[in-house]
């Protein structure tokens, strides 16, 4: 028995109501640029629109002209999604609670993660969208998920409830150590203004 390795998110697609609806909320709230759209190949009375989300990767929504917005809360039973978060940057983030207000869109306000912050509103059909800004940046070589692999491990070792700044600092320090050799023998930390 063997594996199908995944390499990422191709895209998502999800449900739509009518067209300009997604595009006003993809493009016109979330800045995703609209980039080609088809008709739904399984199903001709739809269209399929795509948008670009940052990172060269793909949402996608079929959409029905026949379909009305309906913003209650979409499903969370098992196997339904939850929410769907997208990274903003840390000049974002500070914006968020503002843009979001001038629309009169309601939102959590800010939420600390420990090792990012969160704010969440729902879409105009009802799916809880989340916007998360890192509070670190990996080490060059490093990616996010490694750097919280090894501030998860740290926080283990400590008896720590969740990771904070402290343990991604740290973990930072520990993965810079391992891909980044020194001609030092001993790269433990030093303090040279202490009196000698």
């Amino acid at each position: 028995m063997r594996k199908l390795q995944t390499q990422g998110v191709h895209h998502i697609t999800l449900t739509g109501a009518d067209r300009q609806t997604s595009i006003d909320f993809w493009e016109g709230v979330l800045g995703m640029p609209f980039v080609f759209e088809q008709p739904n190949l399984d199903r001709a009375s739809e269209s399929h629109l795509y948008f670009d989300p940052g990172d060269g990767r793909l949402i996608t929504v079929f959409t029905d002209e026949s379909r009305k917005p309906d913003g209650r809360r979409t499903p969370t039973e098992p196997g339904c999604v939850h929410h769907l978060a997208f990274a903003v940057s840390a000049a974002t983030f500070r914006q968020a609670v503002e843009r979001l207000d001038e629309r009169a869109i309601q939102h959590s306000g800010v939420k600390d993660r420990g090792f990012m912050d969160s704010i969440y509103f729902k879409d105009p059909l009802g799916l809880l969208i989340e916007l998360a800004a890192y509070r670190f940046e990996p080490p060059w070589g490093w990616t996010h998920a490694q750097v919280l692999m090894e501030a998860h491990r740290l926080r283990l070792e400590r008896g720590d409830y969740a990771i904070a700044e402290v343990h991604l600092a740290d973990a930072i320090e520990r993965l810079t150590a391992r891909n980044r050799e020194s001609l030092s023998d001993d790269r433990a930390p030093k303090d040279p203004y202490a009196s000698k």
